[in-house]
């Protein structure tokens, strides 16, 4: 239980157990929205000329005995537009029907959009989710993941940031759990991601092909795995092509970030600023104009995940797209195969798509006077 949560932690033993309200006991009624009450599986039962328990294995498609008797109580439920109470069905199957997702930071878009996907691909199967904010916490992770996994029948770990060690520490007791953005290589623990090497590749590849050659990169938390497959990606970059140089910034994954390494970003005299993500990139946008820089005509700027902002932002943000609806089809895929007992198919690596726009042009000419 939480440490906010109201409830008997600390009372007498013998106050502990309160009576759960029954027809008759003087409490007051359960009642559905627009102020009717609620049918209880007593009424139901008593209707039906059977016992509450035969009406909830029928409910729950349980019941082995006569059609006849399974067809009557349906059909009183159906007369009585009798809802089963979700938390009774669950303890009733041993499961929930809600799914976990650990995440840190639900106010990025990207990862809302993720969440929002998986949430639309669980749907139809009948399940809902919990939701957990880690809030860029590393050491929090595994407690959080732990408490969420206790209260659903599996768990979603979105671009987790603890330590390897500590994850596959973890993996056995947060099972079933599939992994976005995070593969840990091991048996039935599926993971889904995004190929953000071959994204940021493709970036630094679109300023080199615009004619930039010293170029600037704004490196997100140091504890994100795909921060490390940007960084790497860079580094290739500079192999293959000597006469391209890329530095580094330390940043961060928000606006605020962007915004507040915008005058790095003008001293270092780069033609062209790579962000680790679009809310970086909007933010290093108004702190470059701040500084008196045009966008692109001074510094080319190019973000990551294409966020329903990155095409309105003045001007448009040149980014990566990363293809979510796919991503989260696939992870529910995968997990509900855990959940049914069935075999979850093969990892999978989506590559992001290259979304050019107006934040980034040619460098100004060797010599041009920069406006300020």
């Amino acid at each position: 239980m939480p440490p906010n949560a109201k409830g008997d932690v600390g009372l007498p033993a013998r106050r502990r157990r309160r009576p759960v309200p029954t027809e008759g006991s003087g409490a007051a009624p359960v009642t559905r929205a627009g102020g009717r009450r609620a049918v209880t599986i007593t009424e139901v039962a008593r209707r039906a000329g059977v016992s509450p328990a035969t009406v909830s294995r029928v409910m729950n498609d349980r019941f082995v005995g006569d059609p006849a008797v399974a067809e009557r109580v349906r059909a009183t439920a159906t007369e009585l537009d009798y809802t089963p109470s979700p938390l009774a069905r669950g303890l009733a199957l041993g499961r929930t029907q809600t799914v976990g997702f650990l995440v840190p930071d639900l106010a990025n878009p990207s990862f809302h959009a993720v969440l929002s996907s998986i949430g639309k691909a669980a749907a139809p199967d009948g399940y809902r989710l919990l939701v957990t904010d880690s809030g860029e916490q590393p050491q929090a992770e595994p407690h959080l993941a732990l408490e969420t996994r206790r209260r659903c029948d599996g768990i979603v770990l979105c671009a987790p940031r603890m330590p390897d060690a500590e994850l596959l520490r973890l993996l056995d007791a947060l099972r079933p759990v599939v992994l976005v953005n995070r593969p840990a290589a091991v048996p039935r623990v599926p993971s889904v991601g995004v190929d953000y090497g071959a994204g940021m590749r493709a970036l630094a590849q679109h300023l080199v092909g615009l004619g930039h050659r010293d170029l600037v990169y704004l490196e997100g938390p140091a504890a994100s795995s795909s921060n490390g497959h940007r960084l790497d990606a860079l580094a290739q970059v500079e192999r293959e092509q000597p006469d391209i140089r890329v530095r580094r910034i330390a940043a961060g994954s928000t606006s605020e970030d962007g915004y507040r390494v915008a005058g790095a970003v003008a001293a270092s005299g780069a033609t062209a600023a790579l962000a680790f993500n679009d809310l970086v990139a909007v933010g290093l946008l108004g702190g470059l104009r701040a500084a008196g820089l045009r966008v692109p005509e001074d510094v080319s700027v190019t973000g990551f995940d294409d966020i329903p902002s990155a095409r309105y932002a003045i001007p448009s943000l040149t980014t990566a797209s990363v293809p979510v609806d796919a991503l989260g089809a696939a992870t529910w895929a995968r997990l509900h195969a855990l959940l049914t007992g069935g075999d979850p198919e093969h990892d999978v690596m989506f590559s992001p798509r290259l979304e050019p726009r107006d934040s980034t042009a040619p460098p100004r000419p060797h010599g041009a006077p920069q406006h300020s």
